[in-house]
Formats: C-alpha cells, sequence, structure tokens
C-alpha cells in the first residue's frame, strides 16, 4: 500500500472510531493485521498499525462492556439479573 493512501486511512481511523460499529471495527482489525504480514512494512509502519489496532482492540472492548451493562439490571434485592 502506498504512503499516502495509509496515512489517508490512519486519519480516517482516528476521527471514524466513534462512529463504527463492531463489525466495521473488526473489519478494520483484519486489514491491520493484513498490513502487518506485509513483509515490505517497515518498523515504524509496524509500530503505527500495531497502535491503530489496539486502539480499535480497546474501542470494541469498550463498546462490548456498554452492550453487557445494559442486558444486565439490577433487581430489588440488589442482585443483577439478565434483561
Amino acid at each position: 500500500m502506498k504512503k499516502k493512501e495509509q496515512e489517508s486511512k490512519e486519519e480516517q481511523t482516528s476521527s471514524e472510531e466513534q462512529e463504527l460499529s463492531l463489525e466495521e471495527a473488526f473489519e478494520r482489525i483484519e486489514e491491520v493485521l493484513a498490513r502487518l504480514e506485509d513483509e515490505e512494512i517497515t518498523l515504524e509502519q509496524s509500530f503505527q498499525e500495531y497502535n491503530k489496532g489496539m486502539k480499535l482492540l480497546h474501542y470494541c472492548n469498550e463498546k462490548i462492556d456498554r452492550v453487557e451493562k445494559k442486558v444486565l439490571k439490577i433487581n430489588e434485592d440488589g442482585g443483577l439479573d439478565e434483561f
């Protein structure tokens, strides 16, 4: 992938991360993995891709946690019940 295309995608990732569905985030993670597997990637590029992937994973974890919290509700005894 050309350097300018990659830089453009990096800018898109950080600005669109808040708007991604889980499926879209997982697709982006797969794209990051594919770029990391490229034999021609530089050390600096691989570090940038790694950081991007970690941000996407963190985003996915937060989104899943929010959904799980919505599924649980507190019952009258203070315990948690699945909704």
